[in-house]
């Protein structure tokens, strides 16, 4: 065989490794979205159980694992603002089997509330499906004598240092707001998760705090916490009697929401991406899966992998204000 001949050959099977090495890299993914999932999927969630996350969670998990024909376990790992989870879901193998329920606390409000933070919530993350909204509300302890609004923030003005709990972002950020606007001397008082903050609350320990629909709707209908307003800039139909925040005049334009969304290591494959997206969606679409949703207070809704994707970098820049304005400094 002369020079040129093998020299023909060398190239005629270099491109032939090189198309079948592309096949195979195509077909990777293919394959893996049709086999997917052979094997129970983890659905971590950065806050404890008996928090609104863990409720929207566990019932997301008995839905999807039903519908992917395949068990979907719930994972809490709590504490250190929900930084914790979200490194455990950063560094998880790219395959669809680890996925991350959470909310503003990790991917909008922490890159300004923390000096240093060992994830990224846009590079580190593919986005799934946003989920819905979790709304929130001042609550106060029974024992305070003070039923509405303006009497609470009359009652707070002559009694300064009063204790507000918080186990999340949203908390920590309302709180903040709250004491800002209305010129108020209050403590902070930060917990691991919402559970603990709330049976504080309840017994008196401290005085107040800003608690998701979904944790506290029960506690609040029971007597046990008393309602003075919610977060955002309209009334909701949970609790059609409770007025919003912002209905004061000390604290007009007060409007924080808090969302959740779920979301896969960065790298996972688009196929099983738009799988998971498919179910999670028509979980939330469906009337009776919604109607659980919205009966312990949470506003579900879907969305495009794209859609949460844009939506979190758009909250970065919301909640960075957010902070910004409360006054809080990063830590």
């Amino acid at each position: 065989m002369n020079m040129l001949t093998r020299q023909g050959l060398g190239r005629l099977l270099g491109r032939t490794a090189a198309a079948v090495a592309m096949a195979l890299t195509v077909a990777a993914p293919a394959a893996l979205a049709d086999t997917f999932p052979s094997k129970p999927i983890k659905l971590v969630v950065p806050f404890a159980a008996g928090s609104g996350t863990d409720a929207v969670a566990r019932l997301t998990a008995k839905y999807l694992g039903e519908s992917l024909g395949q068990s979907v376990v719930v994972e809490n790992k709590p504490g250190a603002n929900g930084t914790i989870a979200a490194e455990y879901v950063a560094k998880a193998a790219p395959d669809g089997y680890t996925l991350f329920m959470t909310t503003n606390t990790t991917h909008s409000a922490n890159p300004s509330l923390m000096k240093q933070l060992r994830y990224d919530p846009v590079k580190d993350f593919t986005p799934v499906a946003r989920m819905g909204n979790l709304p929130f509300m001042l609550v106060v302890s029974p024992s305070l004598p003070v039923k509405t609004l303006p009497e609470f923030i009359a009652y707070a003005k002559s009694h300064p240092g009063l204790s507000y709990g918080s186990g999340n972002s949203t908390g920590i950020v309302a709180g903040a707001t709250l004491a800002r606007m209305a010129g108020l001397n209050m403590l902070h008082v930060p917990y691991k998760s919402t559970p603990p903050a709330m049976t504080d609350v309840i017994g008196g320990q401290i005085q107040l705090m800003f608690v998701d629909f979904a944790a506290g709707i029960a506690n609040v209908k029971a007597g046990k916490l008393r309602a003075l307003g919610v977060t955002t800039a309209q009334r909701s139909e949970l609790l059609p009697e409770v007025p919003p925040l912002a209905s004061v005049p000390e604290l007009k334009g007060f409007d924080i929401t808090s969302w959740n969304g779920v979301f896969a290591p960065a790298g996972t494959p688009a196929p099983v991406v738009e799988r998971l997206n498919r179910e999670l969606v028509a979980i939330v679409s469906n009337k009776q899966h919604a109607a659980q949703y919205y009966a312990f207070g949470f506003e579900p809704f879907g969305s495009t992998p794209a859609e949460l994707g844009n939506f979190v970098t758009a909250e970065l820049r919301k909640w960075s204000r957010l902070v910004k304005d409360a006054g809080i400094q990063p830590e």
